[in-house]
């Protein structure tokens, strides 16, 4: 997408509307459905105000004309001067119909012949009708009169008419008096809306150049998105977007490190194997060459170890899944795993603290941990030393605790154990990634790893916990 106005992905199999036309349409469309309502009601407006001129006059001409016929007795005298009947009829594209009768629909005066009201109407009061004369939609006013005798009563009746011509032109010149400025007003509103909506989506627009100008695959195109000045949504999204390129860019630290730490890790023993069985094949004695299997078989072996313990701690750089977990029973159950080979290295192993302990923790890292921790400390205690695997609370926190009295650390070495591939001892069986792994689990566990001396002499290693309920949010 390279404009707001060209097309964005919809749904599968479809291409929806632009952000910008969905913004644009449901803006202007309830302004075009309340102009054209507002329209309705100014034509409604307009036509009642027409009605009531065109009433108001027919109402006075209808009265004037009665006024003109004079009850004498049983008799009438008709006062229509001619002037009188060509101020009415002056109009010719709108002329005045009028008709007098007594009684009612008998012709005595006038230029039309007016049909009968539909209704009754009562003695001096005006009825104002539409009805149709020789086809055409007019509106007229009837009113009758009593005269006469009491023991002769008569009664009269006057009719004025006018067709609509005028009515609908003065409708016309109010509904465009009333809707130029309606229109005018509206053209501006959508002006305002377009610029307004142009310049609203220009953070997205920014959004969208910076992320397509990361075309090369490098680290260095998953640095976080800068927008300074964005709408509060954008900002938003912007985060979210952030929080992905970092969880990307933590993804390929991981492997890349891996992939460093694997081909480092590797090529020596490799290269020692192929050394040894290069040499074992040109073995003539079977002492010798049995003294060279087993050294092959050795580097086998510490490969194979090196193997799973980087596996391991890959798997440990994953975010993971926490359950309420009893590390209490858990640390009993890997200290009995670990009692055979604790006594064929004569080394006493035991376990003591609390009978339940309950953390947030996935069940195989924190497994793999303490393995990790039990494994080090037979590796390097010596025979004849005590192991011990602790499970307590201390401040607050939830710790598992390998402790040792054999030779120890100094102190310049107690700060180098967590790091990776560092070993204090030339001992085979190590590589220097048991340590690591036993950090990373803890803080993947919002925990942490610490190491001290033991008194008088030893190591203590430390995987501090929080307790359940209060795990703190793991790095991301």
């Amino acid at each position: 997408m390279t404009d707001t106005d060209s097309p964005a992905p919809a749904a599968p199999g479809g291409q929806g509307l632009s952000l910008k036309r969905q913004l644009l349409i449901w803006l202007l469309l309830p302004q075009l459905v309340l102009l054209l309502v507002g329209g309705a009601l100014a034509y409604r407006v307009a036509q009642s105000y027409a009605n009531k001129a065109i009433d108001q006059s027919l109402t006075q001409l209808v009265r004037s004309l009665s006024r003109q016929v004079k009850p004498i007795g049983s008799g009438l005298l008709i006062d229509f001067p001619r002037a009188a009947q060509d101020i009415i009829e002056q109009d010719p594209d709108d002329r005045v119909s009028y008709m007098v009768s007594s009684p009612p629909g008998s012709f005595l005066l006038g230029n039309a012949k007016l049909p009968d009201a539909a209704a009754d109407t009562r003695n001096d009061q005006v009825l104002l009708y539409t009805t149709a004369v020789d086809g055409k939609p007019m509106r007229l006013a009837l009113l009758e009169l009593d005269y006469g005798e009491a023991n002769a009563p008569q009664r009269l009746r006057v009719q004025v008419a006018k067709g609509l011509a005028v009515q609908q032109r003065l409708t016309n010149e109010l509904i465009a008096d009333m809707l130029a400025p309606l229109l005018l007003l509206a053209a501006l509103l959508s002006m305002l809306v377009y610029g307004g909506i142009t310049r609203g989506l220009q953070p997205l627009i920014r959004l969208q150049a910076q992320l397509g100008s990361r075309h090369t695959p490098s680290v260095s195109a998953l640095s976080p998105i800068e927008l300074t000045q964005a709408p509060q949504e954008v900002h938003a999204l912007a985060t979210a977007v952030n929080q992905l390129l970092s969880a990307v860019r933590r993804s390929l630290g991981q492997e890349k490190r891996f992939l460093n730490d694997a081909a480092h890790q590797l090529r020596t023993p490799l290269a020692g194997l192929i050394s040894q069985t290069e040499l074992a094949l040109t073995e003539t004695d079977p002492q010798a060459l049995r003294a060279r299997l087993n050294k092959v078989l050795s580097g086998a072996q510490r490969s194979a170890h090196l193997v799973h313990q980087l596996l391991s701690l890959a798997r440990n750089e994953v975010e993971v899944k926490l359950q309420p977990l009893d590390v209490a029973a858990l640390a009993r159950e890997v200290a009995r795993e670990w009692t055979p080979r604790a006594v064929t290295q004569k080394i006493d192993l035991g376990f003591e603290g609390a009978d339940h302990l309950m953390v947030d923790g996935a069940p195989l890292l924190l497994r793999e941990a303490l393995s990790n921790l039990i494994d080090n400390a037979l590796t390097y205690a010596g025979p004849g030393t005590e192991v011990t695997l602790m499970a307590h609370l201390l401040e607050g926190q939830v710790v598992l605790e390998v402790q040792d009295n054999g030779v120890g650390l100094s102190a310049q070495d107690m700060t180098r154990v967590f790091e990776r591939f560092w070993r204090a001892s030339e001992l085979p069986g190590g590589c220097g990634l048991g340590l690591a792994i036993v950090k990373e689990i803890a803080l993947r566990h919002g925990g942490q790893a610490a190491v001290l001396p033991n008194v008088p002499h030893g190591l203590r290693v430390q995987l501090r916990l929080p307790p359940l309920g209060t795990t703190a949010a793991p790095p991301g």
